[in-house]
């Protein structure tokens, strides 16, 4: 059955700043970048340290998605970290804003959010 998750698909308004987002500040590699010139749009396979992807795509005129307040959809994308707070000073060093650090009440992990250029909701969680 399933394995696992092996992509997150994720549209941009501002394709070459998005790319800069997730390659310069969050260090995701290039797997694979495409111009789709029948679509006229790029998609960029990026790689996460387990193995998993994401893939940048940039459409024309692609509609926004409200992200807050909380609509119906995917809700945010979770990285995994092993030091919370050296990640978060690395963003804010950078000039992300980044939310203040909660504690999960179930599983009394820490974890917190940003965003990337979209808006889209991103979370730092810790193992």
């Amino acid at each position: 059955m399933l394995k696992g998750i092996h992509h997150v698909a994720i549209i941009c308004g501002d394709y070459p700043r998005s790319k800069a987002f997730y390659t310069k500040v969050l260090g995701l590699e290039v797997i694979d970048e495409n111009y789709r010139e029948d679509r006229q749009s790029y998609k960029c396979d990026l790689a996460l340290p387990d193995g998993g992807q994401i893939e940048l795509f940039s459409f024309k005129d692609a509609p926004l998605r409200p992200s807050r307040p909380e609509a119906q959809g995917l809700r945010h994308l979770a990285f995994k970290v092993d030091n919370l707070d050296e990640v978060v000073s690395y963003l804010k060093d950078n000039a992300i804003e980044v939310e203040p650090v909660r504690v999960d009440p179930y599983t009394h992990k820490r974890f917190t959010f940003f965003a990337d250029p979209d808006k889209l909701p991103l979370e730092l969680y810790e193992l």
